[in-house]
């Protein structure tokens, strides 16, 4: 196995199954749910070796302990966040992994939750909640400049990277980015391939941050376009406003648009 394993939990949950160094040994990504994990193992033969949380939403969280007791596994989160069960409590820049796999580095990247964290390596990036193809998490915990500011640094990253995002809402995400910029021919493409995907039962993720800087509103806040949109929504000028502003806007937005 050289991908990650999709594991479909809830309505619309991913949870990750990273490949490690060893043949056979996985890491756990956001276990919200025991059950779909346990199957997923044993139908793949596979062993976890650590349990990974970006946040502490139950949905990511709350298969976290029965696995952990199950097979005896260290469980790695953000250290700033109540995450049951929790053996290593992370901070920005933490590095992991090397016994069981890759190194991945920790990313603090708040805004959908105060203590929200990614898991940056290989060429991968596991975002939880904070990115998704085509959009962004919703503002629980946190504030819109904070968020802006995490998207922003995940953009960053190198344009091959792989993103692993936690659920399946690419073609929502889609119908608003193609409503914020009409005139993009990426988002329409973009979208026939993830139907194209959806309909042969595959995941719509990952995508790349190449992809994302090209359909993403939430990382084109900067682009004439997205501001003329957000103008236009919010009804007052916002060419002038600083990239945060647009994105608070934009955020808004999406909270309330129906598709």
């Amino acid at each position: 196995m050289d991908d990650p394993v999709a594991v479909r939990a809830f309505r619309d949950n991913y949870i990750w199954l990273i490949p490690g160094s060893k043949p056979g040994v996985v890491a756990v990504v956001d276990p919200g749910d025991a059950d779909p994990v346990r199957s997923a193992l044993a139908r793949y033969g596979l062993t976890p070796a650590c349990i990974l949380c970006t946040h502490h939403h139950s949905d990511h969280s709350g298969g976290i302990v029965a696995l952990a007791r199950e097979f005896s596994l260290p469980v790695f989160g953000p250290a700033a966040e109540p995450i049951p069960g929790l053996t290593h409590p992370l901070k920005d820049g933490d590095l992991i992994g090397g016994d069981w796999g890759p190194r991945y580095r920790v990313l603090s990247v708040p805004g959908h939750t105060r203590g929200h964290i990614a898991f940056f390596g290989d060429g991968r990036l596991f975002c939880g909640d904070t990115l998704f193809v085509a959009g962004c998490g919703r503002l629980f915990e946190g504030r819109a400049e904070q968020l802006h500011t995490s998207l922003m640094r995940l953009s960053s990253l190198p344009e091959a990277t792989r993103v692993y995002c936690a659920h399946e809402y690419t073609l929502a995400n889609l119908a608003f980015a193609a409503t914020v910029e009409p005139a993009n021919h990426d988002i329409p493409a973009f979208a026939h391939e993830a139907r194209a995907r959806l309909d042969r039962g595959q995941p719509t993720i990952p995508s790349t941050l190449a992809d994302e800087r090209r359909i993403n509103p939430f990382l084109r806040t900067a682009h004439p376009s997205v501001r003329k949109a957000a103008t236009r929504f919010s009804g007052r000028d916002q060419w002038s406003d600083t990239d945060a502003a647009v994105f608070a806007t934009l955020r808004r937005w999406k909270d309330d648009f129906k598709g």
